[in-house]
Protein backbone atom coordinates (compact mmCIF):
# COMPACT_ATOMS: atom_id res chain seq x y z
CA UNK A 1 0.00 0.00 0.00
CA UNK A 2 1.95 2.98 -1.41
CA UNK A 3 -0.12 5.28 0.33
CA UNK A 4 1.76 4.31 3.45
CA UNK A 5 5.00 3.54 2.70
CA UNK A 6 5.51 7.22 1.38
CA UNK A 7 4.86 9.12 4.91
CA UNK A 8 6.78 5.99 6.32
CA UNK A 9 10.17 6.13 5.01
CA UNK A 10 10.60 9.92 5.13
CA UNK A 11 9.61 10.20 8.60
CA UNK A 12 11.95 7.43 10.02
CA UNK A 13 14.97 8.86 7.87
CA UNK A 14 14.27 12.95 8.66
CA UNK A 15 13.84 11.55 12.35
CA UNK A 16 17.09 9.72 12.59
CA UNK A 17 18.84 12.40 11.31
CA UNK A 18 17.09 14.77 13.43
CA UNK A 19 17.05 11.96 16.59
CA UNK A 20 21.32 11.75 15.50
CA UNK A 21 21.43 15.15 15.97
CA UNK A 22 19.84 15.95 19.46
CA UNK A 23 21.60 12.69 21.13
CA UNK A 24 24.72 13.79 19.98
CA UNK A 25 23.99 17.71 21.23
CA UNK A 26 21.91 17.16 24.32
CA UNK A 27 23.35 14.16 25.68
CA UNK A 28 26.86 14.19 24.14
CA UNK A 29 26.47 10.69 22.70
CA UNK A 30 28.16 9.64 19.63
CA UNK A 31 29.43 6.43 17.29
CA UNK A 32 27.74 3.22 17.55
CA UNK A 33 25.51 3.91 20.44
CA UNK A 34 23.82 7.20 19.25
CA UNK A 35 22.98 5.09 15.76
CA UNK A 36 21.13 2.52 17.45
CA UNK A 37 18.90 5.51 20.20
CA UNK A 38 18.40 7.52 16.98
CA UNK A 39 17.55 5.04 14.73
CA UNK A 40 14.76 3.16 17.60
CA UNK A 41 13.32 6.55 18.02
CA UNK A 42 13.16 7.51 14.77
CA UNK A 43 11.08 3.52 14.05
CA UNK A 44 8.57 4.74 16.99
CA UNK A 45 7.87 7.70 15.40
CA UNK A 46 7.34 6.77 11.94
CA UNK A 47 4.84 3.78 13.57
CA UNK A 48 3.58 6.20 15.46
CA UNK A 49 2.36 8.97 12.51
CA UNK A 50 1.20 6.10 10.11
CA UNK A 51 -0.44 3.13 12.17
CA UNK A 52 -4.05 3.74 10.88
CA UNK A 53 -2.75 3.49 7.46
CA UNK A 54 -1.19 0.03 8.50
CA UNK A 55 -4.32 -1.53 10.04
CA UNK A 56 -6.04 -0.67 6.65
CA UNK A 57 -3.45 -2.69 5.03
CA UNK A 58 -3.83 -5.17 7.26
CA UNK A 59 -7.22 -5.40 7.59
CA UNK A 60 -7.52 -5.60 3.45
CA UNK A 61 -4.76 -7.76 2.98
CA UNK A 62 -6.38 -10.36 4.96
CA UNK A 63 -9.70 -10.44 3.19
CA UNK A 64 -10.56 -13.51 1.22
CA UNK A 65 -12.54 -13.59 -2.27
CA UNK A 66 -16.12 -13.45 -1.89
CA UNK A 67 -15.99 -12.49 1.56
CA UNK A 68 -14.97 -8.88 1.55
CA UNK A 69 -16.30 -7.00 4.35
CA UNK A 70 -14.20 -3.46 3.20
CA UNK A 71 -14.93 -2.20 0.03
CA UNK A 72 -11.73 0.02 -0.47
CA UNK A 73 -9.27 2.10 2.21
CA UNK A 74 -11.73 5.02 2.50
CA UNK A 75 -14.80 2.46 3.73
CA UNK A 76 -11.92 0.51 5.51
CA UNK A 77 -11.49 3.72 7.47
CA UNK A 78 -15.27 4.19 8.18
CA UNK A 79 -16.19 0.50 9.00
CA UNK A 80 -12.77 0.36 11.55
CA UNK A 81 -14.13 3.81 13.00
CA UNK A 82 -18.03 2.99 14.16
CA UNK A 83 -17.33 -0.43 14.53
CA UNK A 84 -14.57 -0.90 16.91
CA UNK A 85 -14.43 1.88 19.59
CA UNK A 86 -13.69 5.60 16.94
CA UNK A 87 -9.95 5.97 16.94
CA UNK A 88 -8.28 3.90 19.48
CA UNK A 89 -9.83 1.03 17.00
CA UNK A 90 -7.37 2.24 14.46
CA UNK A 91 -4.42 2.17 17.29
CA UNK A 92 -5.06 -1.74 18.24
CA UNK A 93 -1.70 -4.04 18.52
CA UNK A 94 0.64 0.07 18.45
CA UNK A 95 1.94 -1.63 21.75
CA UNK A 96 3.71 -4.81 20.70
CA UNK A 97 4.35 -2.96 17.11
CA UNK A 98 6.27 -0.07 18.70
CA UNK A 99 7.98 -2.86 21.39
CA UNK A 100 8.74 -4.81 18.26
CA UNK A 101 10.13 -1.14 16.22
CA UNK A 102 12.52 -0.28 18.66
CA UNK A 103 14.58 -3.30 18.31
CA UNK A 104 14.12 -3.67 14.10
CA UNK A 105 14.80 0.57 13.01
CA UNK A 106 17.49 0.54 15.95
CA UNK A 107 19.04 -2.62 14.68
CA UNK A 108 18.63 -1.83 11.08
CA UNK A 109 20.36 1.80 11.51
CA UNK A 110 23.52 0.46 13.79
CA UNK A 111 24.14 -2.26 11.50
CA UNK A 112 24.09 -0.73 8.35
CA UNK A 113 26.34 2.68 9.83
CA UNK A 114 28.53 0.33 11.87
CA UNK A 115 28.93 -1.78 8.69
CA UNK A 116 29.80 1.59 6.26
CA UNK A 117 31.99 2.82 9.00
CA UNK A 118 34.07 -0.65 8.98
CA UNK A 119 34.19 -0.61 5.38
CA UNK A 120 35.31 2.87 4.74
CA UNK A 121 37.93 2.85 7.19
CA UNK A 122 39.31 -0.75 6.27
CA UNK A 123 38.58 -0.88 2.72
CA UNK A 124 38.33 2.84 1.18
CA UNK A 125 40.10 2.17 -1.98
CA UNK A 126 37.59 -1.13 -3.03
CA UNK A 127 34.43 -0.01 -1.18
CA UNK A 128 34.34 3.35 -0.82
CA UNK A 129 33.95 6.55 -3.59
CA UNK A 130 34.35 10.12 -3.38
CA UNK A 131 30.78 11.74 -2.44
CA UNK A 132 29.26 13.55 -5.66
CA UNK A 133 28.21 16.77 -3.77
CA UNK A 134 31.34 16.44 -1.61
CA UNK A 135 34.28 15.08 -2.95
CA UNK A 136 36.49 15.21 0.47
CA UNK A 137 33.68 12.92 1.69
CA UNK A 138 33.95 8.94 1.04
CA UNK A 139 30.76 6.78 0.69
CA UNK A 140 30.08 3.37 -0.08
CA UNK A 141 29.78 2.29 -3.67
CA UNK A 142 26.28 1.61 -4.92
CA UNK A 143 26.51 -2.36 -4.60
CA UNK A 144 28.15 -2.00 -1.48
CA UNK A 145 25.33 0.47 -0.31
CA UNK A 146 22.63 -2.77 -0.81
CA UNK A 147 24.37 -5.10 0.43
CA UNK A 148 24.96 -3.51 3.66
CA UNK A 149 21.25 -2.23 3.61
CA UNK A 150 20.56 -5.80 2.91
CA UNK A 151 22.55 -7.39 5.86
CA UNK A 152 21.03 -4.65 8.51
CA UNK A 153 17.15 -5.83 7.49
CA UNK A 154 18.40 -9.48 7.84
CA UNK A 155 19.20 -8.82 11.47
CA UNK A 156 16.83 -6.41 12.41
CA UNK A 157 13.85 -8.72 10.92
CA UNK A 158 15.13 -11.57 12.95
CA UNK A 159 15.65 -9.88 16.38
CA UNK A 160 12.08 -8.22 16.64
CA UNK A 161 10.56 -11.10 13.95
CA UNK A 162 8.07 -12.64 17.19
CA UNK A 163 7.10 -8.94 17.85
CA UNK A 164 5.78 -9.12 13.95
CA UNK A 165 3.76 -12.00 14.43
CA UNK A 166 1.96 -10.21 17.80
CA UNK A 167 1.17 -7.01 15.95
CA UNK A 168 -0.26 -8.77 13.27
CA UNK A 169 -2.77 -11.12 15.74
CA UNK A 170 -3.77 -7.97 17.41
CA UNK A 171 -4.78 -5.82 14.07
CA UNK A 172 -6.88 -8.29 12.18
CA UNK A 173 -8.61 -8.55 15.88
CA UNK A 174 -12.39 -9.39 15.43
CA UNK A 175 -11.58 -10.92 11.77
CA UNK A 176 -10.28 -13.80 13.59
CA UNK A 177 -12.32 -16.52 15.52
CA UNK A 178 -9.82 -16.37 19.13
CA UNK A 179 -9.74 -12.78 19.13
CA UNK A 180 -10.61 -13.06 22.57
CA UNK A 181 -6.98 -14.69 23.21
CA UNK A 182 -5.09 -11.96 21.84
CA UNK A 183 -5.95 -9.02 23.73
CA UNK A 184 -2.96 -7.82 24.97
CA UNK A 185 0.79 -8.12 23.63
CA UNK A 186 1.53 -10.09 26.24
CA UNK A 187 -1.07 -12.55 25.98
CA UNK A 188 -0.88 -12.72 22.36
CA UNK A 189 2.43 -13.72 23.06
CA UNK A 190 1.27 -16.66 25.25
CA UNK A 191 -0.98 -18.19 23.16
CA UNK A 192 1.08 -18.18 19.74
CA UNK A 193 3.83 -19.95 21.67
CA UNK A 194 1.36 -22.24 23.82
CA UNK A 195 -1.11 -22.95 20.34
CA UNK A 196 2.49 -23.32 17.80
CA UNK A 197 5.78 -22.80 19.45
CA UNK A 198 8.57 -20.82 18.50
CA UNK A 199 9.20 -22.56 14.99
CA UNK A 200 5.67 -22.65 13.72
CA UNK A 201 4.34 -19.99 15.51
CA UNK A 202 6.29 -16.90 16.92
CA UNK A 203 8.95 -17.26 13.52
CA UNK A 204 6.85 -18.73 11.26
CA UNK A 205 6.54 -17.16 7.55
CA UNK A 206 10.48 -15.49 8.30
CA UNK A 207 12.34 -16.70 5.50
CA UNK A 208 9.20 -15.50 3.10
CA UNK A 209 9.85 -12.15 5.25
CA UNK A 210 13.60 -12.24 4.40
CA UNK A 211 12.46 -12.26 0.25
CA UNK A 212 10.54 -8.47 1.16
CA UNK A 213 12.56 -7.38 4.15
CA UNK A 214 15.73 -7.72 2.51
CA UNK A 215 15.70 -6.32 -0.94
CA UNK A 216 13.13 -3.53 0.69
CA UNK A 217 15.90 -2.29 3.33
CA UNK A 218 18.81 -3.11 0.74
CA UNK A 219 16.72 0.09 -1.49
CA UNK A 220 15.60 2.37 0.84
CA UNK A 221 19.22 2.89 2.66
CA UNK A 222 21.14 3.26 -0.77
CA UNK A 223 18.24 5.17 -2.00
CA UNK A 224 18.62 7.44 1.49
CA UNK A 225 22.33 7.84 0.80
CA UNK A 226 21.84 8.78 -2.60
CA UNK A 227 19.60 11.47 -1.97
CA UNK A 228 21.71 12.65 0.78
CA UNK A 229 24.21 13.27 -2.09
CA UNK A 230 22.16 14.86 -4.50
CA UNK A 231 20.62 17.44 -1.78
CA UNK A 232 24.12 18.21 -1.19
CA UNK A 233 23.85 17.02 2.60
CA UNK A 234 27.43 15.12 2.80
Amino acid sequence: MMIRIFPYGAIQFMAFDQYKKVIKKQLGISGHVHRLMAGSMAGITAVICTYPLDMVRVRLAFQVKGEHKYMGIIHAFKMIYTKEGGFSGFYRGLMPTIVGMAPYAGFSFFTFGTLKSIGLSQAPNLLGRPSLDNPDVLVLKTHVNLLCGGIAGAIAQTISYPLDVTRRRMQLGAVLPDSEKCLTMVQTLKYVYQQHGIRRGLYRGLSLNYIRCIPSQAVAFTTYELMKQFLHLN
